[in-house]
């Protein structure tokens, strides 16, 4: 598995630093981070990268700002969460989308396209990042086919790297 490559990364001025952690807020319901953090923007050769006080706790995706796992382990968003049960925790660790059948409990406020995070329904643990492909609600009532896109999960390039 390559390296993750990190390339242009550049401090945020604070006016940008501020509309990013209320965007932030809004979509996960909790703070994520203050006026004295220091955020920096980075391109890398899969996504764009947000450095929080020089740890990477948040990504852009298509302009969606969103957490790493690591950032929601570190801010315990209150919102976008999509719970499945422990039988699909070994797939969604080595990078497998969600399946339905697998989704015990999603946030009703998830609409299809939403950035959200994937936790196990025991331990209740961050696994992914993803993308949903329908509600909230449908996530929990359908039973076939595939609910979330899993783009970044414990255990991928993105979890390994360490800032040098």
């Amino acid at each position: 598995m390559a390296e993750i490559r990190i390339r242009k990364r550049k401090r945020l001025r604070s006016k940008d630093a501020k509309q990013m952690a209320e965007r932030l807020e809004e979509v996960l319901g909790k703070p994520a981070f203050g006026e004295d953090d220091a955020v920096d923007l980075a391109n890398s050769s899969d996504y764009d990268l947000l450095f929080i006080n020089g740890q990477i706790l948040g990504m852009l995706l298509e302009d969606d700002p969103f957490l790493t796992v690591r950032g929601v382990l570190h801010y315990r968003p209150e919102k976008r969460h999509v719970t499945v049960d422990m039988g699909a925790v070994p797939f969604v660790t080595n990078g497998a989308d969600i399946m339905t059948p697998g989704i015990v409990d999603a946030d009703p406020g998830i609409n299809p396209g939403d950035l959200v995070w994937i936790r196990d329904v025991r331990n209740l643990v961050p696994l992914a990042i993803g993308r949903s492909l329908l509600s909230g609600p449908e996530l929990v009532a359908f039973k076939e086919g595939k609910g979330v896109l899993n783009l970044h999960h414990v255990g991928d390039r993105l979890w390994k790297h360490e800032d040098p």
